[in-house]
């Protein structure tokens, strides 16, 4: 199974966001570690748009990670009730 790292970047001049697959991986846990670092360096830069990453399966239209620009918190889906379960804040 191949995971992508997606970001998501929402501009205020722009309505639809700009999608950017950050790489694909054959491990999840890498393409977490590639959206964190992504997410990272976005927030260093201070930037005044909306932008949010997600790892998923390839293709995929549902995530396996979530995480956005405002916040520290990371969620993952739940498979077997479908919540979104925090796992870091």
């Amino acid at each position: 199974m191949i995971y992508e790292a997606v970001q998501f970047v929402e501009s205020r001049d722009f309505g639809d966001p700009i999608e950017t697959i950050l790489g694909e991986y054959d491990d999840g846990f890498a393409a977490v570690d590639m959206a964190r670092e992504a997410r990272d360096a976005y927030v260093a830069g201070a930037s005044i748009d909306f932008a949010w990453w997600v790892v998923r399966e390839q293709g995929a239209t549902l995530a396996n990670f979530i995480s956005d620009s405002t916040s520290n918190k990371e969620f993952v889906l739940d498979l077997r009730s479908g919540e979104l379960v925090e796992i870091r804040s």
